[in-house]
């Protein structure tokens, strides 16, 4: 470690005469209802899971404020919420503005809170105060339990409002708050709870608030009730062990410090790794800024600083040699920056980006002085640190040649297409449709099958390279690669312009077996690492040709998935029976129809068609089994067609399973393996 951890949270402390005085109201409540996004983002999955991250923050506002130590989360039966917290306790006197319990007020009215003033939170990730009243306006039923010196309290309400006043309902020897809630069915999209979620989050805020203990439980299923328990003595630099767990480190030693500065708390722990990708996780007051912001900044100026300085020290780097960059130095790092502020200025309710100038300030000087140390003191990690980024230096200016060339060659050729590429006749991006296609039979049929206009195929002949394991000068040396990057037409990686995309429509079209799969999931690693704009804007997509073709006489129906024939064969039957009905006289020619159908299915040859009870099915293993009138009608006929769109809701779970599957290390991907091959269905060998 560079420097020792510290087991206080310094500065942070509130005062402990946390009473009604401390609430100061600056409005009303009654809009909420109206527009629930304004206050939690959406009303669907997003905006379901925002109301427990609301309640549990301010349970670790009372753990940053030193009085909190233990908190748990439960999901009920019936998907409702209760979490409890052992702090100080809302308080229940009466406020001399609202006339009412501080409790009933808090829970009640917007921006009514501790955290504008009076000393009960130095710090605290509520900002507006809208927190709990929000949670309780957008749900069925609501129920706060508080125990202080030694009484017991409860209110219980209805959509946010009271259905009776603040009761002592009895005695406890505990200290804390309870909150169940029931999220409002007609608000949201969508009500059930996701366990993996809870539990990421929770897990998360355990690493930001060291030594605080989490429980979580799940008892909506009886027989399968789910419990874990967090906590982390190791705080920010356990969570850097965590996010490096499945890649390989450069130096062993993690970097940490901590240091309050101006009555502020900053945190950083960094390691580097044998990886091309970097990940920067900032927090502020414990709220995760995945959009970055000022302390952000801060850090990657001192970083990029402190190692220009250093390995121009240890003649690393030469004197003729140019700086390194801040793409050079935060490749294959990993970095937990963690900031507590009096006053936070976030952009927005949602909190994605921090806005303090202060912030930019206060982590620039304290990680300089400390980073600079700390090679300094670890001359061995040091020098792992800046061979690493070093190589990230060269490997960045053979890349830049590479790209120059193919750029500088396309604009030599008058922006000449690859040759395999049949382009379509629409000069707009967005009606046009480019579809990646796995070798040049499906290719071909693809060509023949498509609409001229505004759909154009680019076949890939074999599996193109894992670029997780390739930097982008090797890349571009694939010729499948570089052909994709002429087509797209918007260059690649830093230098990518998705205003210049061709296609606003991208398919990945492979076979639906084994090979096909590692095909698409070789595309879907080169779009994510380096396209990721198209992803983010919603062009990417995965075409769902039909597994089967079910026919009976002229009768045909192709179905998608297993279940879905299951079905086709169940009405085709039943069609089949109904018909049959009406037609008496005709019965002993119908079945020996069927019979005979029936046996000219068991002679067919090995072409994946099979006879189930007079039906001919047949298994469709590459789209090069398809005439072009097949694939169109089923494939690519924008009237019947079915695609997959490719989103990324969370970045750092993606990187994670991407890092797993496609990485160069062997032990994490078959643990992964181990552990999800029972829930494979109907794998192609």
């Amino acid at each position: 470690m560079a420097k020792k951890e510290e087991k206080k949270t310094s500065g942070n402390k509130g005062s402990s005469d946390y009473g009604a005085k401390d609430i100061f109201v600056l409005e009303g409540l009654e809009p909420v209802r109206k527009r629930p996004g304004m206050y939690i983002g959406s009303t669907g999955p997003d905006g379901l899971h925002h109301l427990v991250w609301e309640i549990i923050d301010n349970a670790i506002d009372e753990a940053m404020a030193g009085y909190a130590h233990h908190i748990e989360a439960v999901i009920l039966p019936g998907n409702s919420v209760r979490v409890t917290d052992d702090g100080r306790g809302i308080p229940v006197d009466i406020h001399k503005q609202t006339k009412k319990s501080a409790l009933e007020t808090i829970m009640t009215t917007l921006h009514a809170g501790g955290k504008f003033g009076g000393g009960a939170y130095k710090v605290s990730g509520g900002l507006h105060g809208v927190g709990a009243s929000v949670v309780n306006a957008l749900s069925t039923n609501m129920k706060v339990e508080v125990c202080k010196e030694g009484a017991l309290y409860r209110q219980e309400y209805n959509r946010g409002v009271p259905k009776a006043q603040v009761k002592k309902v009895g005695t406890c020897t505990a200290q804390g708050t309870a909150v169940t809630f029931e999220p409002d069915a007609d608000i949201f999209t969508e009500k059930e709870f996701n366990w993996k979620r809870i539990l990421d989050r929770a897990r998360q805020q355990s690493y930001l608030t060291r030594g605080i203990r989490m429980t979580l439980r799940d008892e909506r299923d009886p027989e399968n009730e789910q419990h874990y328990g967090f906590h982390f003595e190791g705080g920010i630099a356990s969570y850097v062990k965590y996010l490096n767990r499945d890649i390989t480190p450069v130096h062993e030693t993690i970097f940490y410090a901590s240091k309050d500065v101006n009555e502020a708390f900053i945190e950083i722990a960094l390691q580097y790794a044998d990886d091309l990708q970097g990940r920067e996780m900032g927090f502020a007051n414990n709220i995760h800024t995945p959009e970055g912001g000022m302390h952000i900044t801060g850090f990657r100026t001192a970083l990029t600083r402190v190692l220009n300085d250093y390995a121009r020290k240890s003649s690393a780097l030469k004197q003729d040699e140019e700086n390194l960059t801040g793409e050079d130095v935060r490749e294959g790092l990993t970095v937990v920056i963690s900031i507590k502020l009096q006053e936070t200025q976030f952009e927005g309710q949602t909190k994605s980006k921090l806005g303090n100038p202060e912030a930019r300030t206060i982590t620039e000087s304290m990680f300089a002085e400390t980073f600079g140390m700390f090679l300094e003191e670890h001359p061995t990690d040091a020098r792992a640190i800046v061979a690493k980024v070093i190589l990230a230096a060269k490997a960045r200016k053979a890349a830049k040649a590479a790209k120059d060339t193919i750029l500088r060659k396309g604009l030599l050729d008058g922006m000449t297409l690859p040759g395999k590429l049949a382009d379509c006749q629409s000069k707009k991006a967005e009606e046009s449709e480019l579809y990646l296609v796995e070798g040049d039979s499906a290719g071909g049929s693809a060509k023949q099958a498509r609409d001229r206009r505004n759909q154009a195929i680019l076949p890939l002949r074999g599996k193109i390279l894992n670029v997780e394991r390739a930097r982008l000068d090797k890349m571009l040396d694939s010729k499948e690669i570089k052909a994709l990057v002429i087509a797209l037409g918007a260059a690649i990686a830093d230098e990518f312009n998705i205003d210049k995309l061709r296609y606003h429509k991208i398919v990945i079209m492979t076979d639906a077996d084994v090979d096909g799969a590692h095909i698409r999931t070789l595309l879907l690693t080169l779009f994510y690492r380096y396209f990721r704009p198209i992803v983010e804007a919603g062009y990417l997509y995965i075409a769902q040709p039909p597994l089967y073709k079910i026919s009976r006489g002229r009768e045909f129906r192709y179905a998608y998935t297993e279940a879905e024939k299951e079905k086709v064969l169940t009405e085709m039957q039943a069609a089949k029976e109904e018909k049959a009905k009406g037609k008496n006289k005709k019965s002993e020619k119908i079945k020996n129809e069927d019979t005979n159908e029936g046996e000219e299915s068991d002679n067919e040859a090995e072409g994946g068609t099979q006879a189930t009870k007079g039906f001919n099915i047949q298994r469709y293993k590459g789209l090069g089994e398809m005439n072009p009138e097949q694939l169109w009608e089923t494939t690519m006929d924008p009237e019947r067609r079915m695609f997959l769109k490719v989103t990324v809701k969370d970045a750092e779970e993606a990187d994670h399973i991407f890092d797993v599957l496609m990485g160069g290390e062997v032990a994490p991907r078959k643990s992964f393996i181990q552990t999800h091959a029972k829930t494979v269905k109907n794998l192609d060998v």
